[in-house]
């Protein structure tokens, strides 16, 4: 453990972000999965409005600074193009 207190603040600060970008991620992944789920059953609608969500929620973790850009694109890029393949 840290003896200095900026040291000490900056372990329970980086910890709090850890944890908060963590829950972001989490929720990423979960959306992620609902879109697939949707294409899975074969309802474009629920594909397209599920597809809605998640490059919001996608969005959103990037401009928080948990996603760099350029990955935040290609995973809207992935779910997007698998939602447009489907009949």
């Amino acid at each position: 453990m840290a003896n200095i207190k900026s040291a000490k603040k900056r372990i329970l600060v980086n910890r709090t972000k850890a944890d908060r970008n963590k829950a972001v991620r989490s929720g990423v992944k979960t959306a992620i999965k609902k879109v697939y789920a949707a294409i899975e059953s074969g309802d474009k609608n629920a594909a397209a409005a599920e597809l809605k969500a998640a490059t919001k929620t996608i969005e959103k973790a990037s401009s928080k600074g948990v996603y760099h850009k350029n990955n935040a694109a290609r995973k809207v890029s992935r779910i997007s193009k698998a939602v447009n393949r489907m009949a």
